[in-house]
C-alpha cells in the first residue's frame, strides 16, 4: 500500500523546481469517465436521471458511455506511466459498488476497482481513491437526498465498504469532492443533479454533507491500516470584492460565508461562522438541523485538505434598482446557487477567459494557498484540481496543439510554486483531467483534458500539453 509522502514539503532548491518528493498526478471522476452504466450491477444515480432528462445536460449527452475508461482502464494506465504519472486521482462510482445507497456491496462492482488499483500499482502509480464525486445512487435521493438525515448514515456505511475492499491496497482517501456543488447547484441553482431548487434543501444539504463526511473518515480509520492518509476535496473560492467601497467587502463577507466557511467551520474548526448562521438563519432553523455531537463529527482531524482552484469569485453589491447580474462560472439558471445572496452581482476578474468563460487569474490560487496556510498552520494542503476547457481539435497531421493550456498550467504551477516558497505546505498537484470527457451539464462540448479523446472511436491522443506536462515530472521542474 502507497501513500502520499507524509513528511513536510522542503522549499524549492531553484527558481523553477519542486520539493523532492512532491506528487505528481491528474484526476477524473466515475461518471464523467467510466460508462458501463448498466454493466455489473450498476443502477442508476442522480446524475444518470439528470443527464437523461430532456432539456438539462446540453445536446442531450449522457454518461452512458463517456470515456469508455471502464473497459478501457488499463489503456489509460499505461498512458499515465508514458507521462510518468505517480499518482491517479479517481472516484468510485457509488451505485456501481452498493446500487441501492444501503445494504451488502456488489462484487462485481469491488472488483473493477480492484483491477484498476492493481494496474495502477504495478505501473507504479500511487491510487488515489475518491468515495464520492457527485453520483448518490438515485434510490438514496428517491429517499430525501442528501437533505435528509440519514444519507449521512449511508454513506458512512458506504465507506466501511470500500475501506475493506480496498484498504489493503489504497492509501489515500478523499471523503467527498466539491460538497459545495453536491448541496448548491445540486439543490439550490439545480444546474447539476438532482435538479432541485430549495434554499432550504440547499443548507441542509451542505449540513448533512459536512455530516457525512465526518462519519465516513471514522469509517475509514476504523478499517484501514494506520498509515493511510484521508482528506476532503474543496472547490474553496477565492472571493474578492469588486471595490474596497463598504457594500462590496459586505459581499465578499457573505460569499466566503456560503461559499467557503460553511465547509472550513464544521470541518476544520469545529463550529458554524456566526455571521453564516445569522445571514442564514430565515431558511433554516440551524439549531434543529445541528444536533449535539454533530460537530465532534464532522472536525475529525484530517490528514490532507485537497484544493480545487479554476478562477477567483469578483463580487460587487450593485445599488438599489440595479439588479445583480450572476457571471459566477456554474451555468445559467434562474436561481441562484448563492443561497440567500439573491442580491450579490458575480464579475469576471479579467477578459482573458477559458472556454468555459472562467478568467485565467494563476495569482488566486496562490493567494488560495498561502491564506489557508495561515489560517490553518500544519494541515498539509494538495492541488487536487486544476485546468481548462479549451476548443481542442486534431490537426490534419493527427496531432492536438493546445498552447493555451500549457501556458495555462504552466502559471498555475508557478504560482503552486511560489505558495512552497511562502511557506504553504503544498504536497502535490494534480491536473484535470487525464481524459476528455463528459462536463457534466455542458455534456461532452467543452474539453479539459490532457488526453484528447475521439468519442466515436474511443481513440485518445496526448495533447502537446500532456507531452509539456511529463516533461515537468521528469525534471521535478518548470521549464526555464
Amino acid at each position: 500500500m502507497t501513500a502520499v509522502r507524509p513528511e513536510s514539503t522542503a522549499r524549492p532548491a531553484s527558481g523553477t523546481s519542486f520539493p523532492a518528493g512532491f506528487v505528481w498526478g491528474t484526476a477524473t471522476a466515475a461518471y464523467q469517465v467510466e460508462g458501463a452504466a448498466a454493466e455489473a450491477g450498476r443502477t442508476p444515480s442522480i446524475w444518470d436521471t439528470f443527464s437523461h432528462t430532456p432539456g438539462k445536460v446540453r445536446n442531450g449527452d449522457t454518461g452512458d458511455i463517456a470515456a469508455d475508461h471502464y473497459h478501457r482502464y488499463r489503456d489509460d494506465v499505461a498512458l499515465m506511466k508514458d507521462l510518468g504519472l505517480n499518482a491517479y486521482r479517481f472516484s468510485v462510482s457509488w451505485s456501481r459498488v452498493q446500487p441501492t445507497g444501503r445494504g451488502p456491496a456488489v462484487e462485481r462492482g469491488l472488483d473493477f476497482y480492484r483491477r484498476l488499483t492493481d494496474e495502477l500499482l504495478a505501473a507504479g502509480i500511487t491510487p488515489v481513491a475518491t468515495l464520492y464525486h457527485w453520483d448518490l445512487p438515485q434510490e438514496l435521493e428517491d429517499a430525501g437526498g442528501w437533505p435528509h438525515r440519514d444519507t449521512a448514515d449511508r454513506f458512512a456505511e458506504y465507506a466501511g465498504i470500500m475501506a475493506r475492499a480496498l484498504g489493503d491496497r489504497v492509501g489515500v482517501w478523499t471523503t467527498l469532492n466539491e460538497p459545495w456543488c453536491s448541496a448548491f447547484l445540486g439543490y439550490g441553482s439545480g444546474v447539476h443533479a438532482p435538479g432541485r431548487t430549495d434554499p432550504a434543501a440547499t443548507l441542509r444539504a451542505a449540513h448533512h454533507l459536512n455530516l457525512a463526511h465526518g462519519r465516513a473518515v471514522g469509517a475509514l480509520r476504523a478499517g484501514l491500516p494506520a498509515a493511510a492518509q484521508v482528506s476532503l476535496t474543496l472547490n474553496l473560492h477565492q472571493v474578492r470584492p469588486l471595490t474596497d467601497a463598504p457594500g462590496d467587502v459586505g459581499a465578499a463577507r457573505r460569499i466566503d460565508a456560503v461559499g467557503n466557511r460553511i465547509f472550513t467551520g464544521p470541518v476544520l474548526d469545529g463550529a458554524y461562522p456566526e455571521d453564516l448562521l445569522a445571514d442564514t438563519a430565515h431558511l433554516v432553523d440551524w439549531d434543529g438541523l445541528v444536533r449535539e455531537g454533530d460537530l465532534a463529527e464532522t472536525s475529525r482531524p484530517l490528514d490532507l485538505l485537497g484544493v480545487n482552484y479554476y478562477a477567483p469569485t469578483v463580487v460587487s453589491r450593485p445599488a438599489e434598482g440595479s439588479g445583480a447580474t450572476r457571471d459566477d462560472g456554474h451555468g445559467a439558471a434562474d436561481r441562484s446557487p448563492w443561497t440567500g445572496c439573491d442580491d450579490i452581482a458575480f464579475h469576471l476578474a479579467n477578459d482573458d477567459l477559458t472556454a468555459m468563460n472562467w478568467a485565467i487569474d494563476p495569482d488566486g490560487l496562490h493567494t488560495l494557498l498561502t491564506g489557508l496556510a495561515a489560517a490553518h498552520p500544519g494541515l498539509p494542503l494538495m492541488v487536487t484540481e486544476n485546468g481548462a476547457a479549451f476548443d481542442d481539435y486534431v490537426s490534419p497531421e493527427g496531432v492536438v496543439n493546445d498552447p493555451e493550456r500549457i501556458a495555462y498550467l504552466h502559471a498555475h504551477l508557478d504560482a503552486v510554486r511560489r505558495a512552497i516558497a511562502d511557506g504553504a505546505d503544498v504536497r502535490g498537484y494534480f491536473l484535470w483531467s487525464l481524459l476528455d470527457n463528459f462536463e457534466w451539464s455542458y455534456g461532452y462540448s467543452k474539453r479539459f483534458g490532457t488526453v484528447y479523446v475521439d468519442y466515436a472511436s474511443q481513440r485518445r491522443i496526448p495533447k502537446a500539453s500532456a507531452h509539456w506536462y511529463a516533461g515537468v515530472i521528469r525534471r521535478n521542474a518548470l521549464p526555464g
